[in-house]
């Protein structure tokens, strides 16, 4: 198998099979970002090797029934590169049903519905996009390319295809004292669209991130640990949305998840029970020593 970097994918796609279709990220300018620094050049895989890989996963697992297209957002390329991958995965893997990735808002943009439905129809469904917050001056400030009406604006775009996606919240992005509002102005977005799971990470700093440099010079603070936890109860609180809710990566001290809002009350008092029994210190030093996501 081709895989260039470290490989990356939510905790949900982990009985995937998973096809490099690109390598590092086609952005590469978020602040807090440290994922795809070890592939600083974004790459396409020719289709020689993605041919090749598919052969050897059908030579281990013939039942695929799931692929999932590994780089930062494989999403961005186009539709015609995207149903052609499709055709020539399902001329080995027979079962496949459907194929996800992650995405960027902006991958999204160029592409028509008409487009987006034809690539529904071919089997890509249940896109992972990492839209952080709805909160536009955290967007702002850590270069991530779109603003929050653009987030309603492109994922309309997937609900009127059909195309189902997850969304990745990164608690903890809009900074300290913004935690609880960043959740709020996140809720009022994702209320307005439809995503099948709500992913949450917790902001961790690298000392080689464009973050860590700003805190340095004082130009952006982290929120404290609690505040983080404050900021996630305020988002699940807020949230009228039918999701499932899921805190389930290496950044979070605590996995928690749950359906809403059936379990709303029960996520609550769990970050409750959380809060009331670890100190500040206890939670942070949890955060200083997390050496890798």
């Amino acid at each position: 198998m081709h895989f260039t970097g470290t490989v990356w994918r939510p905790p949900y796609e982990a009985w995937s099979a998973l096809l490099q279709v690109t390598a590092g990220c086609t952005h590469n300018k978020c602040k807090f970002c440290t994922l795809y620094n070890d592939v600083p050049k974004f790459q396409i895989s020719p289709m020689s090797e993605i041919d090749e890989d598919l052969r050897e996963i059908y030579t281990i697992a013939p039942d695929v029934t799931r692929l999932f297209l590994t780089g930062a957002n494989p999403f961005v390329l186009s539709t015609e590169k995207l149903k052609n991958i499709a055709t020539t995965a399902k001329q080995y893997l027979q079962r496949l049903n459907s194929i996800g990735c992650f995405a960027r808002i902006t991958d999204i943009t160029p592409k028509s519905v008409n487009e987006l439905k034809t690539l529904r129809a071919i089997g890509y469904n249940r896109i992972t996009i990492g839209v952080e917050t709805g909160d536009n001056s955290a967007l702002e400030f850590m270069r991530k390319g779109y603003v929050s009406d653009d987030i309603i604006e492109q994922c309309q775009k997937l609900d009127t295809a059909n195309i189902e996606y997850n969304f990745f919240y990164l608690t903890g992005v809009s900074g300290f004292g913004n935690g609880s509002s960043g959740a709020e102005k996140t809720a009022e977005i994702f209320n307005r669209l439809n995503p099948k799971i709500v992913g949450a990470s917790m902001l961790t700093v690298y000392h080689d991130s464009d973050l860590y440099r700003e805190i340095l010079v004082g130009k952006w603070q982290e929120e404290s640990e609690t505040e983080k936890l404050l900021e996630m109860r305020m988002l699940i609180e807020r949230l009228e949305i039918r999701t499932h809710f899921a805190a389930l990566g290496a950044s979070n001290m605590f996995k928690l998840h749950g359906e809403l809002p059936c379990e709303k009350e029960n996520l609550i008092h769990e970050i409750d029970n959380i809060l009331s029994s670890y100190s500040e210190e206890s939670l942070r030093n949890y955060r200083v020593n997390l050496k890798h996501l």
